[in-house]
Protein backbone atom coordinates (compact mmCIF):
# COMPACT_ATOMS: atom_id res chain seq x y z
CA UNK A 1 0.00 0.00 0.00
CA UNK A 2 1.19 3.53 -0.76
CA UNK A 3 1.81 5.91 2.14
CA UNK A 4 0.89 8.96 0.05
CA UNK A 5 -2.70 10.07 0.75
CA UNK A 6 -2.90 11.54 -2.74
CA UNK A 7 -1.91 8.28 -4.45
CA UNK A 8 -4.37 6.42 -2.23
CA UNK A 9 -7.05 8.83 -3.45
CA UNK A 10 -6.09 8.15 -7.07
CA UNK A 11 -6.29 4.41 -6.44
CA UNK A 12 -9.72 4.68 -4.84
CA UNK A 13 -11.10 6.61 -7.82
CA UNK A 14 -9.59 4.09 -10.24
CA UNK A 15 -11.38 1.28 -8.41
CA UNK A 16 -14.65 3.17 -8.23
CA UNK A 17 -14.49 3.59 -12.00
CA UNK A 18 -13.78 -0.14 -12.35
CA UNK A 19 -10.35 0.06 -13.94
CA UNK A 20 -8.36 -3.17 -14.13
CA UNK A 21 -5.59 -3.89 -11.64
CA UNK A 22 -2.98 -3.64 -14.40
CA UNK A 23 -4.22 -0.19 -15.46
CA UNK A 24 -4.29 0.87 -11.81
CA UNK A 25 -0.68 -0.16 -11.30
CA UNK A 26 0.42 1.51 -14.54
CA UNK A 27 -1.34 4.82 -13.85
CA UNK A 28 -0.01 5.02 -10.28
CA UNK A 29 3.50 4.31 -11.52
CA UNK A 30 3.37 7.11 -14.10
CA UNK A 31 1.93 9.60 -11.61
CA UNK A 32 4.77 8.78 -9.20
CA UNK A 33 7.32 9.39 -11.95
CA UNK A 34 5.65 12.68 -12.84
CA UNK A 35 5.85 13.85 -9.23
CA UNK A 36 9.47 12.72 -8.84
CA UNK A 37 10.46 14.43 -12.10
CA UNK A 38 9.21 17.77 -10.72
CA UNK A 39 11.08 17.40 -7.41
CA UNK A 40 8.08 16.05 -5.49
CA UNK A 41 5.82 19.02 -6.08
CA UNK A 42 2.15 18.26 -5.53
CA UNK A 43 0.17 17.86 -8.80
CA UNK A 44 -2.33 20.46 -7.63
CA UNK A 45 0.47 23.05 -7.97
CA UNK A 46 1.32 21.93 -11.52
CA UNK A 47 -0.58 21.92 -14.78
CA UNK A 48 -0.08 21.90 -18.55
CA UNK A 49 3.50 23.29 -18.75
CA UNK A 50 4.72 20.67 -16.29
CA UNK A 51 2.90 17.90 -18.19
CA UNK A 52 4.50 18.99 -21.47
CA UNK A 53 7.93 19.15 -19.85
CA UNK A 54 7.58 15.63 -18.46
CA UNK A 55 6.38 14.13 -21.76
CA UNK A 56 9.13 15.94 -23.66
CA UNK A 57 11.72 14.51 -21.27
CA UNK A 58 10.34 11.02 -21.83
CA UNK A 59 10.53 11.39 -25.61
CA UNK A 60 13.87 13.22 -25.90
CA UNK A 61 15.95 12.11 -22.92
CA UNK A 62 14.50 8.68 -22.21
CA UNK A 63 13.74 7.88 -25.87
CA UNK A 64 10.55 5.99 -24.99
CA UNK A 65 8.25 4.57 -27.65
CA UNK A 66 5.11 6.47 -28.75
CA UNK A 67 2.87 3.92 -27.00
CA UNK A 68 4.75 4.41 -23.72
CA UNK A 69 4.52 8.19 -24.03
CA UNK A 70 0.78 7.99 -24.69
CA UNK A 71 0.34 5.69 -21.70
CA UNK A 72 1.99 8.28 -19.47
CA UNK A 73 -0.23 11.00 -20.95
CA UNK A 74 -3.37 8.91 -20.33
CA UNK A 75 -2.43 8.54 -16.68
CA UNK A 76 -1.97 12.30 -16.26
CA UNK A 77 -5.18 13.06 -18.16
CA UNK A 78 -7.06 10.75 -15.77
CA UNK A 79 -5.47 12.34 -12.71
CA UNK A 80 -6.28 15.92 -13.71
CA UNK A 81 -9.79 15.13 -14.94
CA UNK A 82 -11.13 12.72 -12.33
CA UNK A 83 -9.00 13.42 -9.25
CA UNK A 84 -8.10 17.13 -9.40
CA UNK A 85 -11.13 18.11 -11.56
CA UNK A 86 -8.95 20.31 -13.78
CA UNK A 87 -9.08 18.70 -17.23
CA UNK A 88 -6.08 19.28 -19.46
CA UNK A 89 -6.87 21.40 -22.48
CA UNK A 90 -5.82 21.12 -26.10
CA UNK A 91 -2.31 19.98 -25.24
CA UNK A 92 -3.52 16.39 -25.22
CA UNK A 93 -3.84 16.52 -29.01
CA UNK A 94 -0.53 18.33 -29.56
CA UNK A 95 1.72 16.27 -27.27
CA UNK A 96 0.20 12.87 -27.97
CA UNK A 97 2.77 10.87 -29.88
CA UNK A 98 1.84 9.48 -33.28
CA UNK A 99 2.25 5.74 -33.48
CA UNK A 100 4.09 4.45 -36.55
CA UNK A 101 1.97 2.39 -38.90
CA UNK A 102 3.54 -1.04 -38.82
CA UNK A 103 2.37 -4.29 -40.33
CA UNK A 104 2.08 -7.14 -37.82
CA UNK A 105 4.65 -9.93 -37.79
CA UNK A 106 3.06 -13.13 -39.10
CA UNK A 107 4.58 -16.61 -39.02
CA UNK A 108 3.96 -19.32 -41.55
CA UNK A 109 2.02 -22.42 -40.54
CA UNK A 110 5.24 -24.41 -40.49
CA UNK A 111 6.89 -21.84 -38.21
CA UNK A 112 3.90 -21.86 -35.85
CA UNK A 113 4.12 -25.66 -35.71
CA UNK A 114 7.82 -25.59 -34.82
CA UNK A 115 7.24 -22.87 -32.25
CA UNK A 116 4.41 -24.63 -30.40
CA UNK A 117 6.34 -27.91 -30.44
CA UNK A 118 9.28 -26.11 -28.83
CA UNK A 119 7.16 -24.85 -25.92
CA UNK A 120 7.46 -26.70 -22.58
CA UNK A 121 4.60 -29.09 -21.86
CA UNK A 122 3.06 -26.89 -19.16
CA UNK A 123 2.87 -23.90 -21.55
CA UNK A 124 2.07 -25.65 -24.82
CA UNK A 125 -1.70 -25.49 -24.23
CA UNK A 126 -1.51 -21.73 -23.66
CA UNK A 127 0.30 -21.21 -26.97
CA UNK A 128 -2.18 -23.46 -28.77
CA UNK A 129 -5.13 -21.45 -27.41
CA UNK A 130 -3.56 -18.16 -28.48
CA UNK A 131 -3.13 -19.40 -32.04
CA UNK A 132 -6.23 -21.59 -32.26
CA UNK A 133 -8.68 -18.99 -30.94
CA UNK A 134 -6.94 -15.68 -31.67
CA UNK A 135 -6.80 -14.62 -28.01
CA UNK A 136 -4.84 -11.84 -26.39
CA UNK A 137 -2.40 -13.18 -23.81
CA UNK A 138 -4.30 -11.90 -20.77
CA UNK A 139 -7.62 -13.07 -22.21
CA UNK A 140 -6.17 -16.56 -22.33
CA UNK A 141 -4.57 -16.48 -18.88
CA UNK A 142 -7.79 -15.17 -17.31
CA UNK A 143 -9.95 -18.00 -18.63
CA UNK A 144 -11.95 -19.79 -15.94
CA UNK A 145 -13.10 -23.41 -16.06
CA UNK A 146 -16.67 -22.23 -16.65
CA UNK A 147 -15.59 -20.29 -19.76
CA UNK A 148 -14.76 -23.49 -21.66
CA UNK A 149 -17.72 -24.97 -23.56
CA UNK A 150 -16.58 -28.31 -24.93
CA UNK A 151 -20.01 -29.24 -26.30
CA UNK A 152 -20.31 -26.18 -28.54
CA UNK A 153 -16.54 -25.98 -29.12
CA UNK A 154 -16.18 -22.37 -28.02
CA UNK A 155 -14.65 -20.16 -25.36
CA UNK A 156 -16.45 -17.34 -23.54
CA UNK A 157 -14.22 -14.28 -23.18
CA UNK A 158 -15.33 -11.93 -20.39
CA UNK A 159 -14.16 -8.36 -19.91
CA UNK A 160 -11.83 -8.34 -22.88
CA UNK A 161 -10.24 -5.17 -24.17
CA UNK A 162 -12.75 -2.35 -23.71
CA UNK A 163 -14.63 -4.52 -21.14
CA UNK A 164 -16.39 -6.40 -23.94
CA UNK A 165 -17.53 -10.02 -23.91
CA UNK A 166 -17.40 -12.31 -26.92
CA UNK A 167 -17.47 -15.97 -27.95
CA UNK A 168 -14.56 -17.41 -29.93
CA UNK A 169 -14.00 -20.69 -31.69
CA UNK A 170 -12.24 -23.67 -30.10
CA UNK A 171 -10.20 -26.11 -32.16
CA UNK A 172 -11.48 -29.70 -32.00
CA UNK A 173 -7.94 -30.93 -31.37
CA UNK A 174 -7.86 -29.07 -28.05
CA UNK A 175 -10.94 -30.74 -26.55
CA UNK A 176 -9.09 -33.71 -25.05
CA UNK A 177 -6.16 -31.62 -23.73
CA UNK A 178 -8.68 -29.24 -22.13
CA UNK A 179 -10.51 -32.14 -20.47
CA UNK A 180 -7.20 -33.26 -18.97
CA UNK A 181 -6.39 -29.67 -17.95
CA UNK A 182 -9.71 -29.32 -16.11
CA UNK A 183 -8.99 -32.56 -14.24
CA UNK A 184 -5.61 -31.17 -13.26
CA UNK A 185 -7.20 -27.93 -12.06
CA UNK A 186 -9.64 -29.95 -9.96
CA UNK A 187 -6.81 -31.87 -8.28
CA UNK A 188 -4.93 -28.65 -7.52
CA UNK A 189 -8.12 -27.00 -6.23
CA UNK A 190 -8.99 -29.92 -3.94
CA UNK A 191 -5.50 -29.79 -2.48
CA UNK A 192 -5.77 -26.04 -1.92
CA UNK A 193 -9.09 -26.48 -0.14
CA UNK A 194 -7.54 -29.09 2.14
CA UNK A 195 -4.78 -26.63 3.02
CA UNK A 196 -7.24 -23.83 3.82
CA UNK A 197 -6.93 -21.94 0.54
CA UNK A 198 -9.03 -22.42 -2.58
CA UNK A 199 -10.65 -18.98 -2.86
CA UNK A 200 -10.13 -17.29 -6.20
CA UNK A 201 -10.44 -13.63 -7.17
CA UNK A 202 -13.99 -12.64 -8.19
CA UNK A 203 -14.64 -9.50 -10.26
CA UNK A 204 -17.14 -6.75 -9.50
CA UNK A 205 -18.08 -7.86 -5.97
CA UNK A 206 -19.50 -11.17 -7.23
CA UNK A 207 -18.04 -12.83 -4.14
CA UNK A 208 -20.62 -11.02 -1.99
CA UNK A 209 -23.45 -11.90 -4.36
CA UNK A 210 -22.39 -15.55 -4.64
CA UNK A 211 -20.48 -16.38 -1.43
CA UNK A 212 -19.71 -19.98 -2.42
CA UNK A 213 -18.53 -19.17 -5.94
CA UNK A 214 -14.88 -18.29 -5.06
CA UNK A 215 -14.36 -21.82 -3.74
CA UNK A 216 -16.12 -23.61 -6.61
CA UNK A 217 -14.30 -25.40 -9.41
CA UNK A 218 -16.19 -23.47 -12.11
CA UNK A 219 -14.57 -20.16 -11.11
CA UNK A 220 -11.01 -21.48 -10.84
CA UNK A 221 -8.52 -20.32 -13.45
CA UNK A 222 -8.02 -22.75 -16.32
CA UNK A 223 -4.27 -22.04 -16.30
CA UNK A 224 -3.44 -21.73 -12.60
CA UNK A 225 -0.18 -20.49 -11.20
CA UNK A 226 2.24 -22.97 -9.67
CA UNK A 227 2.24 -20.98 -6.41
CA UNK A 228 -0.29 -19.57 -3.99
CA UNK A 229 -0.10 -15.77 -3.83
CA UNK A 230 -1.78 -12.84 -2.06
CA UNK A 231 -4.38 -10.73 -3.85
CA UNK A 232 -3.12 -7.11 -3.96
CA UNK A 233 -6.61 -5.74 -3.33
CA UNK A 234 -8.26 -8.09 -0.83
CA UNK A 235 -4.97 -9.27 0.76
CA UNK A 236 -6.35 -12.85 0.72
CA UNK A 237 -4.16 -15.79 -0.21
CA UNK A 238 -5.25 -17.88 -3.18
CA UNK A 239 -4.13 -19.35 -6.47
CA UNK A 240 -4.06 -16.84 -9.32
CA UNK A 241 -3.52 -17.56 -13.00
CA UNK A 242 -0.11 -17.98 -14.63
CA UNK A 243 1.95 -14.82 -14.81
CA UNK A 244 2.20 -13.10 -18.18
CA UNK A 245 5.90 -12.39 -17.68
CA UNK A 246 6.59 -16.09 -17.08
CA UNK A 247 4.90 -17.09 -20.33
CA UNK A 248 6.72 -14.33 -22.22
CA UNK A 249 10.11 -15.61 -21.05
CA UNK A 250 9.23 -19.19 -21.98
CA UNK A 251 7.94 -18.05 -25.37
CA UNK A 252 11.13 -16.11 -26.11
CA UNK A 253 13.25 -19.20 -25.44
CA UNK A 254 10.96 -21.30 -27.66
CA UNK A 255 11.40 -18.80 -30.52
CA UNK A 256 15.18 -19.14 -30.25
CA UNK A 257 15.06 -22.93 -29.95
CA UNK A 258 12.72 -23.35 -32.93
CA UNK A 259 14.94 -21.04 -35.03
CA UNK A 260 12.14 -18.71 -36.02
CA UNK A 261 14.12 -15.74 -37.28
CA UNK A 262 11.37 -13.16 -36.81
CA UNK A 263 10.55 -10.67 -34.06
CA UNK A 264 7.85 -12.93 -32.63
CA UNK A 265 6.04 -12.34 -29.33
CA UNK A 266 3.06 -14.16 -27.79
CA UNK A 267 0.78 -11.59 -29.49
CA UNK A 268 2.19 -12.76 -32.83
CA UNK A 269 0.12 -15.95 -32.51
CA UNK A 270 -3.02 -13.79 -32.54
CA UNK A 271 -1.82 -12.14 -35.75
CA UNK A 272 -1.19 -15.58 -37.22
CA UNK A 273 -4.73 -16.69 -36.35
CA UNK A 274 -6.26 -13.73 -38.18
CA UNK A 275 -4.02 -13.97 -41.25
CA UNK A 276 -4.35 -17.74 -41.64
CA UNK A 277 -8.13 -17.54 -41.15
CA UNK A 278 -8.39 -15.01 -43.98
CA UNK A 279 -6.17 -17.24 -46.12
CA UNK A 280 -8.64 -20.07 -45.47
CA UNK A 281 -11.46 -17.93 -46.85
CA UNK A 282 -13.09 -16.87 -43.56
CA UNK A 283 -15.15 -13.70 -43.95
CA UNK A 284 -13.36 -10.63 -42.62
CA UNK A 285 -16.33 -9.61 -40.43
CA UNK A 286 -16.27 -13.04 -38.81
CA UNK A 287 -12.56 -12.57 -38.09
CA UNK A 288 -13.37 -9.13 -36.66
CA UNK A 289 -15.88 -10.67 -34.24
CA UNK A 290 -13.46 -13.43 -33.26
CA UNK A 291 -10.73 -10.92 -32.47
CA UNK A 292 -13.07 -8.51 -30.68
CA UNK A 293 -12.17 -5.49 -32.80
CA UNK A 294 -14.53 -2.51 -32.51
CA UNK A 295 -13.68 -1.26 -36.00
CA UNK A 296 -13.37 -3.23 -39.20
CA UNK A 297 -10.42 -1.01 -40.14
CA UNK A 298 -8.39 -2.62 -37.39
CA UNK A 299 -9.01 -6.07 -38.86
CA UNK A 300 -8.27 -4.89 -42.41
CA UNK A 301 -4.57 -4.58 -41.57
CA UNK A 302 -4.36 -8.35 -42.04
CA UNK A 303 -5.61 -8.01 -45.61
CA UNK A 304 -2.63 -5.71 -46.21
CA UNK A 305 -0.37 -8.46 -44.91
CA UNK A 306 -1.88 -10.84 -47.47
CA UNK A 307 -1.61 -8.33 -50.34
CA UNK A 308 2.01 -7.55 -49.52
CA UNK A 309 3.00 -11.18 -49.33
CA UNK A 310 5.48 -12.94 -51.58
CA UNK A 311 2.91 -13.55 -54.35
CA UNK A 312 1.67 -9.95 -54.62
CA UNK A 313 4.22 -8.93 -57.27
CA UNK A 314 6.28 -11.15 -59.56
CA UNK A 315 9.93 -10.32 -59.12
CA UNK A 316 11.76 -9.29 -62.33
CA UNK A 317 14.73 -11.36 -61.14
CA UNK A 318 12.78 -14.49 -62.12
CA UNK A 319 13.12 -13.49 -65.80
CA UNK A 320 16.93 -13.44 -65.77
CA UNK A 321 17.82 -15.81 -62.93
CA UNK A 322 18.62 -18.70 -65.31
CA UNK A 323 21.43 -16.65 -66.91
CA UNK A 324 23.30 -15.77 -63.71
CA UNK A 325 24.99 -17.64 -60.89
CA UNK A 326 24.60 -16.51 -57.28
CA UNK A 327 26.54 -17.99 -54.39
CA UNK A 328 26.32 -17.40 -50.68
CA UNK A 329 28.59 -14.66 -49.39
CA UNK A 330 31.72 -16.18 -47.92
CA UNK A 331 33.12 -14.79 -44.65
CA UNK A 332 36.19 -12.61 -44.91
CA UNK A 333 39.52 -14.31 -44.22
CA UNK A 334 40.69 -13.69 -40.67
CA UNK A 335 44.22 -12.17 -40.72
CA UNK A 336 46.94 -14.15 -38.96
CA UNK A 337 48.32 -12.49 -35.87
CA UNK A 338 51.91 -11.24 -35.92
CA UNK A 339 53.13 -13.67 -33.24
CA UNK A 340 51.81 -16.67 -35.14
CA UNK A 341 53.52 -15.44 -38.33
CA UNK A 342 56.84 -15.11 -36.48
CA UNK A 343 56.56 -18.63 -35.10
CA UNK A 344 55.96 -20.00 -38.58
CA UNK A 345 59.09 -18.25 -39.86
CA UNK A 346 61.15 -19.80 -37.15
Amino acid sequence: MNTSPFLNQVRDILRVRNYSIRTEQSYLSWIRRFIRFHKYRHPVDMFEPEVVAFLTWLAVQRDVSPSTQNQALNALVFMYKHVLHRPLGDITSTVRAKRPEKLPVVLSREEVTRLIQAMPSDHKLTAALLYGSGLRVMECLRLRVKDVDLNYKCLHIHNGKGQKDRIVTLATQLIEPLKQQIKTVQLIHNNDLALGYGEVYMPNALARKYPKAPRSLAWQYLLPSSKVSKDPRSERSGRHHQYQSTFQKVFKKAVEFSRVHKQATPHTLRHCFATHALENGVDIRTVQQQLGHSSLETTEIYTHVLKRGGHAVRSPLEDIFADIEIEAVKPARVPVRAKEEDSDLK
